[in-house]
């Protein structure tokens, strides 16, 4: 699977290594969704799209979500929304399969007992090419999760009090296994709640167990046969974590990182400036209930700007049309109407990367699938004719530039701020041909191994400043 941030790149790599008449390995296992930068009129965005376009229609790919009329996402039955939740609801994740993809969040699909990873542009080419990939075996941490799920819990609240108990970086290379009584009682919803985000500690996959859940949901999605796999009785795991679920609490992560884990309680003073439900952990149909249900229970209106992305096209129209429960038969929209919620926006990844200017919700600090340092901002993908006045290095000025030195900020994915300056030579790095995340890495490492860095420029009379961390 890929979409339209990481395709054409793809795309790039299977022309290059195998020609450009070569053909992909089987046209009915290769999908691929446009999800990313769809709702918007940046040109490079929508040049990505047509790279897809242009591709599947050359390769006869067989699953290709496609969107043509940005108007009305409605007028494009093809057309799906979050890779990770769309591939569920098509049918393509099914129990005992690999799915690779051109996603860190792809671990989404081990809710299914489905070996599910993401992988880069270049593993992904050769993949098209040959349908093969070398990859390790990850050894297996198992969670057990027992206990009756008090109603003031959701599966979000399960996986960040796991990531606060091991970090970001405790389940490095491994496989994150879900069993217990609790696990089992989750719908599939939660389970991808749950298995989404094992990436944010670092986990190469995360499974759930198929089981009867697993079989009802994917009843009518697809006609393909599939073989569940299951750890037998003599499997033996790196390590073992158990909890008990009833008496857990409401967590958040704060920012800057998934493991920054605190009790929901004990932020209940922290102002907040806008919120933002969606994404691929957050946006799902039951997402949108358990919201609706807090807005309902309340009474109250929003006080700050509230943006609303459904997932998908079938969470858009849910948000529409299912009643919502004990509350005499209004659906979320309504109840987010009345609570002075923004209206749902089209189904896309909205502002989880950040996007183009005019990517919809951007500039939030949202509860979404990460909350890392420098994701989910606004991404100028080009400040036009401004200027860098200094460049600092924690607090060492390291040099003045040449005025005239435009600057070109992408970011892509994680926490990591590229940078590229054209016309300006710096420390004698090749200025436009050098890669931007090489550059940065350069940079970083020429000045005493500093990794945090401010950038500030001068637009006319305003200036801008803007910190981050390699």
């Amino acid at each position: 699977m890929t979409h339209d941030v990481c395709g054409p790149g793809t795309i790039g790599i299977f022309k290059q290594e195998f020609g450009e008449d070569a053909k992909v390995w089987d046209r009915e296992k290769v999908v691929i969704i446009p999800d990313h930068y769809i709702f918007t009129s940046d040109e490079r965005a929508n040049r990505n799209v047509d790279i897809l376009r242009d591709f599947c229609e050359e390769q006869k790919i067989k699953y290709f979500y496609d969107i043509k009329d940005l108007s009305d996402f409605r007028a494009n039955p093809d057309y799906k929304g979050v890779c990770h939740i769309a591939l569920a609801q098509e049918g393509h994740c099914r129990p005992g399969e690999v799915l690779l993809g051109t996603d860190s969040h792809t671990c989404n699909a081990g809710a299914f007992g489905q070996f599910a990873t993401g992988i880069g542009n270049t593993d992904a080419g050769f993949v098209m090419g040959t349908g093969k990939a070398l990859l390790k075996v990850p050894p297996t941490i198992r969670f057990v999760l027992d206990g009756e799920m008090p109603p003031y819990l959701l599966a979000k609240d399960l996986i960040l009090q796991i990531i606060g108990e091991i970090s970001v970086s405790g389940a490095t290379y491994r496989s994150m296994e879900f069993v217990g009584s609790t696990i089992e009682s989750l719908t599939m919803e939660e389970r991808m709640t749950l298995c989404n985000m094992v990436i944010e500690a670092g986990g190469k996959n995360g499974v759930v167990p198929a089981d009867e859940t697993t079989f009802k949901y994917l009843e009518g999605k697809t006609s393909v046969e599939y073989e569940p796999v299951y750890s037998d009785a003599q499997a033996r795991f790196y390590s073992d974590y158990r909890f008990d679920v009833s008496k857990l609490e409401p967590v958040v992560a704060k920012p800057h990182s998934p493991d920054n884990r605190a009790l929901a309680r004990e932020c209940k003073d922290v102002k907040i400036d806008r919120v933002y439900i969606g994404s691929c952990t957050g946006g799902k149909t039951e997402d949108f209930i358990a919201a609706a249900k807090v807005f309902l229970a309340s009474g109250k209106k929003v006080k700050v700007p509230t943006f609303l992305v459904p997932a998908t096209q079938k969470v858009w129209m849910d948000v529409y049309s299912l009643p919502v429960p004990g509350s005499g038969g209004k659906t979320c929209s309504q109840i987010f109407e009345e609570a002075g919620c923004d209206t749902p926006a089209s189904p896309n990844c909205g502002a989880c990367l950040g996007g183009p200017r005019d990517t919809y919700a951007r500039m939030n600090e949202p509860t979404a699938s990460r909350d890392l340092h420098g994701v989910l901002r606004e991404m100028s993908s080009v400040l036009p004719f401004s200027f860098v006045d200094r460049l600092f290095f924690g607090d060492l000025k390291v040099m003045y530039l040449d005025a005239e030195a435009a600057v070109r900020s992408t970011m892509q994915r994680g926490p990591l701020m590229h940078l590229k300056l054209n016309n300006s030579p710096l420390l004698g790095f090749p200025d436009k041909q050098q890669r931007p995340f090489a550059f940065a890495r350069e940079l970083a490492s020429s000045v005493r191994n500093q990794s945090h860095f401010i950038v500030e420029t001068a637009i006319g009379a305003r200036g801008t400043r803007s910190e981050w961390e390699l």
